[in-house]
């Protein structure tokens, strides 16, 4: 556990040693407030809620969280570095596990700067804090799953360009899973448990639920699994690259 800490610590120090930690949370702060107050109609709904605003967060997660992920392994393997890491007295699953939490950690600051949001419907309003806390845990675990997905398929890739756009490829099905278009392709000839099984694959379904302000366990442990297969993927695409 301690060398888990200490991996995340140092990775998390060395994204604000670098303009680019505070380049994306200034980026991802300015497009949350234009996708909530212009795109959104936050003050024109005339409701107190941030619907609007955690209705973005899937598809700016979508190109924001690749943006982090694509350099996790991608940089390491370019630069020869991940050969010295593999010779330290670290299991491969810490490192993986380490670096993860790091950049989970990052995107929660990033997260947590939008607090100026929720303080403004409450002072316009009553909403109820309980869901939009609920939303928060949401959103962020559903971050933890897409940086899951692209620290794994940053291990696989030397090209953090080639990495930033299967991610998003990757991550894109597991949102568009849940959408109706979709399930209404299959209903046309799939049985109904595969279409239920298709729908419990979304990000989106599951989200949308926490945004709802139902922590229903099912939909935290989906999360939660997702972020483990991803991350035990990763540690075996690593082996496999040591092994070589």
């Amino acid at each position: 556990m301690n060398t888990i800490k200490i991996i995340a610590a140092r990775e998390l120090r060395g994204y604000f040693a670098t303009p680019l930690a505070y380049v994306f949370i200034v980026l991802f702060l300015a497009l949350m407030g234009f996708l909530t107050f212009s795109l959104g109609g936050f003050y024109d709904r005339g409701q107190a809620d941030l619907i609007p605003f955690f209705g973005f967060h899937p598809w700016l997660y979508l190109i924001l969280i690749p943006a982090i992920s694509m350099r996790l392994w991608a940089e390491e393997r370019k630069s020869g570095s991940i050969e010295l890491l593999m010779t330290l007295p670290v299991t491969m699953f810490e490192a993986v596990l380490g670096k993860f939490l790091a950049a989970w950690s990052f995107t929660a600051v990033a997260l947590a700067l939008t607090f100026p949001i929720w303080i403004t419907v409450n002072y316009l309003g009553e909403p109820d804090n309980g869901v939009i806390f609920a939303a928060y845990i949401g959103s962020l675990l559903m971050a933890g799953a897409f940086l899951a997905i692209g620290a794994c398929i940053s291990a696989a890739n030397r090209n953090q360009v080639v990495a930033f756009i299967i991610t998003i490829v990757i991550c894109f099905i597991f949102l568009l899973s849940g959408f109706q278009p979709v399930l209404d392709f299959f209903s046309g000839w799939a049985p109904q448990p595969m279409i239920d099984a298709i729908a419990s694959l979304s990000f989106l379904t599951h989200f949308n639920a926490l945004s709802k302000g139902v922590l229903d366990l099912r939909d935290i442990v989906y999360f939660l699994l997702v972020i483990g297969a991803w991350l035990y993927a990763n540690t075996i695409i690593l082996d496999m690259k040591k092994a070589d």
